[in-house]
């Protein structure tokens, strides 16, 4: 019997190391996937202008994975040979701490967590299992030295004239999936900055002490502490993202902004009625902050996957407030299918090509307006010549908005 036990716990700690090594590999293959559904042939005058466009993806969250950004793999989205391939010139990655158990677009609460099991199975430092700000910390340290080991493919963007140097490596810059890492004190978002973070949303799948989220409980607006950190951001050049968050926070965000905001990955509701995606009042108020709104590529975002579907979206914001207002936001590595990984971003040019886009127009939307937003959020509001939006001017009370 002894040795019966021995054997059986012999091949339990088989089982355990197998899963521990395959389990999340087969995880992500299970998570970030790809349709297969049709897709036109790229056309050469497709190709010849996509390959020279600036590109800007404001939305990514490969970090969350168990793979390296340098290493070349068959299944997820996004990688450093994918980028390449697919002559992105920034990638922002965003750091996802948490998410609840029945994750769903309608309501859920802040009481679980999934991510805290995917930390312990990937192995990740015991730090971060219990402690959603070394999570995050741990996610810019995966970030640095991904770019370490770039070779000088990747270069790290925290400042405006790290911008200049998109010529010859692919930028990225660290954001944040939801705020609720700064575990209550505000002296964390300068830990954050610190790490390099250069772009925030306040909440993701649930309501927190910062604000309420669209997919929360109570969906309430900004609290008192999100007021601040909202201030502090503007005033350190962190970039505010409203993605996920509830009408009431949209509205009280747009009302106190002095810098443009972004909405970093989702859609409109014009085209996909989705409860995530933004009204045109919401899409008005981010334009007139100078922001831009980041279009993805999945069904929740645009009821379908079909690379057309975007360049609806696209022609929708163009249309109601202008072609300036409009980026990608892909939501690559999301726990979302799309049509196609970074490297096929291609589709989205010949996509904007056959609704009878511009060229100046498709080299807008496919980065130029991200990186003219990005640029001027990086300056810290105290700075000398620090760049506003067109309006700037304290909380504007007289402003008004139906949004919500």
């Amino acid at each position: 019997m002894r040795k019966f036990l021995l054997a059986l716990l012999g091949l339990g700690g088989i089982a355990l190391a197998a899963f521990l090594i395959f389990g999340p590999a087969w995880f992500d293959k299970q998570t970030n996937m790809v349709d297969g559904k049709p897709l036109p042939e790229i056309r050469a005058e497709a190709q010849e202008l996509h390959d020279s466009l600036m590109i800007v993806d404001l939305h990514g969250d490969t970090l969350l994975w168990k793979r390296k950004i340098t290493d070349s793999v068959d299944y997820g989205h996004i990688d450093l040979e994918r980028l390449e391939a697919g002559n992105v010139g920034l990638q922002i990655f965003s750091s996802v701490t948490k998410t609840p158990k029945g994750q769903n677009y309608d309501s859920n609460s802040a009481d679980t967590d999934n991510i805290t099991a995917l930390a312990i199975t990937q192995l990740q430092p015991v730090r971060t299992w219990f402690s959603l700000l070394e999570r995050q910390l741990y996610h810019a340290q995966k970030l640095d030295k991904a770019v370490a080991a770039s070779g000088g493919r990747l270069a790290s963007i925290s400042q405006p004239a790290h911008l200049d140097r998109l010529d010859k490596s692919i930028g990225v810059l660290f954001s944040a999936e939801g705020l609720q890492t700064l575990e209550g004190d505000r002296a964390n978002l300068k830990k954050l900055y610190g790490a390099g973070m250069r772009m925030a949303g306040l909440v993701h799948f649930f309501d927190n002490e910062l604000a309420g989220s669209m997919h929360g409980i109570e969906k309430g607006g900004l609290t008192d502490f999100g007021r601040t950190i909202v201030r502090d951001m503007e005033q350190m050049g962190m970039i505010v993202d409203i993605a996920h968050s509830s009408h009431a926070t949209v509205a009280d965000i747009l009302k106190m902004a002095k810098r443009p905001v972004v909405s970093s990955h989702g859609g409109v509701q014009a085209v996909c009625g989705v409860n995530r995606n933004l009204t045109d009042a919401e899409i008005r108020g981010v334009a007139a902050t100078g922001g831009i709104i980041g279009l993805g590529y999945w069904d929740g975002a645009m009821c379908d996957t079909d690379p057309a579907t975007v360049a609806r979206a696209v022609k929708h914001v163009r249309d109601l407030v202008g072609i300036e207002y409009v980026a990608l936001g892909s939501d690559f590595d999301g726990a979302v299918t799309t049509r196609f990984d970074t490297s096929g971003i291609v589709h989205i040019t010949q996509a904007l090509m056959d609704a009878g886009f511009s060229e100046a127009e498709t080299r807008a939307v496919m980065g130029l307006n991200a990186l003219r937003v990005i640029r001027a959020g990086l300056v810290p509001l105290s700075a000398p010549g620090a760049p506003a939006k067109a309006g700037d001017q304290p909380d504007r009370d007289d402003r008004t908005t139906d949004a919500g």
